[in-house]
């Protein structure tokens, strides 16, 4: 794509007239016209006129050929966020689609949130959820950040690592995703400019060193195969594939090579007119140079999820160096550097759904989108879930069939299930990979052939398949079992721990549990009734602490505020004093920074221990609540005015112990309770409750209370409990 030369409006259009009729044309110039309008009197950080941006954004689009729609969408995708212009003004002025396309790009400037980074998680998530409707939002989305990309030396160097980082953790893999290579490694280079320059340029410099010598070399290698495929008559077009900067950067970080060790930096690609000639030119090359073993992949005969598809070899050269060779059709390579834009349909005269029809199977994770986002109520959690599943690498797993399933890397059998079909991953009670079975929990590898062993007799997942399963879209589907199977029970639960979480912001729940305020917060939520909301507590769709913060609102809002803490303090000191003798105080083994004789005690909710950061918590009529400073009741702005410096006493003595509640899982054997029991036992620990519990697929979870000193205290016996074979996590439980 053209980076260097900053285009006109007109010499956009017309660039777009050579594809578009007359009418359309027109079209795109009212667009141009009304965005122009808008942004006047509107400047850039470089100083230059903001109308520049949409144009630039438009003449990527054009580039792709898109259709006048996204083109428009391009120029406009700005107004509704910078200006007075609202996504009704647009519908008015132009279509529903040019509107609903720019509303997708808008962020969610005029709503207060808690953090910048709950904000952006909320900005991707609505982008996402416009994409699963109309894919044009992502292309237009993808140009605008090529361009800020473009442009972004005129920002501070932290908004430029900012904006770096979340191009390579989003854009760069959508547009890998999406296929569109051409996007996809301009913006890896330039975020790798910006993240380290140091990397960049030295890797510049090297390329450069031996440019004349490997330019000479390649020449000399296609003059060679074209030679060859003159004499069987085959037409091609040669080329040498440029590395990027990027891919380097990765190989000599992730596999510890130098420079000189990576071996496609000398590339040769061949473009013929048919499927029968690739495989025609590769038994050439073959013939002429000796492939070097395991670096064959035939992406045409197994095309990549994005449909790209191609013949890749590397074949030890003429001077003895590794050269990669790749061979495609020349439509293969119009959809390798354009993805889903060469599918495009208005440069075949067809509509939108005709044109993308073949990428429906390829693309379908994104209609999963919005099945997703309704059962998650919290976007970060949704985006950290999404980059899971779109962005993070791949497994290629097959069915006993042949057919090829695309998983997340660190997919486990019940993932591949919940793939095939719903009611597979409900009934599911084990799986056979290559012949052989496994257990529930295998990470599957890519060439796994894999079969699924169901039973209509099954009492459907087990709720520990939340915790192994990789993929969004089979955690979601258990939730909906659950949640269906078991709603009555879940609102039940779901009632109990709101009600806890709003005891521990020392609120009693009837002041808060009305039914106008139930219903405001569930409407909030987006849930039908109140109900519905519990239920969604209950099998951890939300969390309890979420709502109980929304319904305790105004009653927060009234609570004295920072001026007054020093009476407030003041009059807990006077009301609730330490008793005479023994005082709570010292039993706690926490004192209140500046504040002597007052009653001090442990929050239950979260067992701080010594060595845990803590803070303390103004109670009403209760002294004050000490809570480890990660604990999610003390982290709430509506809070914080309450919230004193406290401190764990120097002289607390070794003989003190501590509550606290750990979890252990694992692989469920004989023997694996009395080895844990054991291992807790060395290291001197007082245990006062344990429970235990093993499901269907040999997962065993093991509950336990132990009494503790403080954090190292801890850590001892976590160490020891993690050197017992088939152990896999052990882990600090919140009540």
């Amino acid at each position: 794509m053209s980076k260097d030369k900053i285009l006109t409006a007109d010499e956009v259009i017309e660039q777009a007239s050579k594809y578009l009729s007359e009418e359309d044309t027109a079209f795109i110039r009212r667009a141009y016209d009304f965005a122009q309008d808008s942004h006047k009197e509107q400047y850039r950080k470089s100083g230059e006129p903001y109308i520049i941006h949409p144009v630039q954004v438009a003449s990527i689009l054009v580039e792709l050929e898109m259709d006048p729609v996204t083109i428009a969408g391009g120029f406009l995708h700005d107004v509704v966020e910078d200006t007075n212009v609202t996504v009704e003004d647009l519908e008015n002025t132009f279509n529903q689609e040019v509107a609903m396309l720019v509303d997708g790009v808008s962020k969610l400037g005029k709503i207060k949130y808690k953090s910048k980074e709950a904000q952006q998680a909320e900005n991707h998530r609505k982008m996402f959820v416009a994409m699963a409707k109309d894919i044009r939002v992502i292309l237009i989305k993808l140009a605008d950040r090529l361009h800020n990309m473009r442009t972004l030396k005129h920002l501070p160097p932290e908004k430029q690592r900012r904006i770096s980082n979340e191009t390579l953790e989003i854009f760069a893999p959508l547009a890998h995703r999406l296929g569109i290579s051409t996007i996809k490694w301009e913006l890896e280079d330039t975020a790798l400019r910006y993240l380290n320059p140091q990397q960049y340029y030295r890797i510049v410099h090297l390329m450069k060193q031996k440019r004349n010598e490997r330019e000479y070399y390649i020449s000399e290698v296609m003059d060679e195969i074209q030679k060859q495929l003159d004499e069987v008559n085959i037409q091609a077009d040669f080329s040498g594939r440029p590395k990027h900067l990027y891919s380097i950067y990765r190989k000599m970080v992730l596999e510890n090579k130098q420079f000189n060790e990576i071996y496609d930096l000398l590339a040769v690609r061949v473009l013929v007119n048919s499927i029968k000639d690739c495989y025609a030119v590769l038994g050439i090359i073959h013939t002429c140079w000796k492939p070097m073993p395991g670096r064959f992949k035939d992406y045409i005969a197994m095309p990549k999820p994005n449909l790209y598809q191609s013949l890749h070899t590397t074949v030890i050269g003429p001077k003895g160096d590794p050269l990669e060779v790749q061979i495609r059709t020349h439509e293969m390579h119009e959809i390798a550097e354009y993805g889903i834009a060469a599918h495009w349909a208005y440069k075949e005269g067809k509509n939108v759904d005709q044109s993308t029809q073949s990428f429906d199977e390829g693309l379908s994770w994104f209609r999963e989108i919005l099945e997703w986002q309704n059962e998650t109520h919290d976007a970060e959690e949704f985006m950290e879930s999404l980059k899971v599943d779109l962005f993070s690498d791949m497994v290629y797993v097959f069915t006993p069939k042949g057919d090829v399933i695309e998983l997340p890397s660190g997919s486990v059998p019940i993932d591949f299930a919940y793939r095939i079909h719903t009611e597979v991953g409900n009934q599911t009670i084990g799986a056979k990979v290559n012949g052989k079975m496994e257990p529930l929990d295998y990470k599957l590898k890519t060439g796994d052939i894999l079969e699924i062993m169901t039973s209509k007799h099954s009492y459907g997942p087990s709720k520990d398949w939340i915790k192994i399963t990789q993929t969004s879209q089979a955690k979601n589907k258990i939730k909906q079992f659950f949640k269906k199977q078991r709603k009555d029970e879940n609102v039940a639960k779901g009632k109990e721990l709101v009600e806890k979480e709003i005891r521990s912001l020392d609120i009693e729940p009837k002041d808060v549990l009305t039914s106008d305020n139930l219903k405001k917060v569930s409407e909030k939520f987006n849930f039908n009734n109140e109900e519905d909301m519990y239920a969604a507590v209950g099998y951890q769709g939300i969390t309890a602490a979420q709502i109980a913060t929304r319904l305790t609102e105004k009653i927060r809002k009234k609570q004295p505020k920072t001026e007054d803490l020093e009476q407030t303090l003041e009059g807990v000191q006077n009301e609730i004093k330490a008793p005479s003798g023994p005082s709570k105080k010292k039993d706690s083994g926490v004192k209140v920074k500046g504040v002597d004789n007052l009653l001090v005690r442990l929050s239950r909710c979260c067992n701080p221990v010594p060595g845990d950061e803590i803070v303390g918590y103004i109670t009403k009529g209760r002294g004050v609540s000490v809570h480890r400073a990660d604990c999610p009741n003390v982290q709430t702005e509506d809070v914080k005015h309450r919230l004193l410096p406290v401190e764990w006493e120097n002289n607390s003595e070794e003989s003190k112990q501590y509550s606290l509640d750990i979890e252990i899982s694992g692989y469920d054997r004989r023997g694996l309770l009395n080895e844990v029991l054991q291992a807790v036992n060395e290291t001197k620990t007082n245990i006062t409750a344990v429970s235990g519990k093993s499901d269907r697929n040999k997962m065993a979870t093991i509950n336990m209370t132990i009494m503790i000193h403080n954090i190292s205290h801890l850590r001892k016996i976590v160490d020891r409990i993690k050197q017992i074979p088939d152990v896999y996590t052990v882990r600090r439980m919140l009540q």
